[in-house]
């Protein structure tokens, strides 16, 4: 009877094991590299800008370029306002 427990609580620890290792990979796999929404076609950037953060409310759109630069575009697309660090 004891062997018999022996294996059962050995054979948990290797599944509890696999477990861990399961959801260690599924958040590194999933926390990797998240995706920047796609920005809108009507959107047009500065030449040479490369959008870095994009963040999108019920009236405008904010982009962060590379350069740290902040574009802030009304619902239209047209350029309202830009602030460079």
């Amino acid at each position: 009877m004891l062997r018999w427990l022996r294996i059962l609580v050995t054979s948990l620890a290797v599944v509890m094991g696999l477990g861990v290792l399961a959801v260690v990979a599924i958040l590194w796999l999933r926390l990797a590299s998240p995706p920047l929404p796609q920005l809108p076609d009507r959107i047009a950037l500065p030449q040479g800008a490369t959008p870095a953060a994009v963040t999108f409310a019920r009236d405008w759109t904010v982009v962060v370029t590379e350069t740290g630069e902040v574009l802030l575009y009304d619902r239209q697309g047209k350029l309202r306002d830009s602030v460079t660090p």
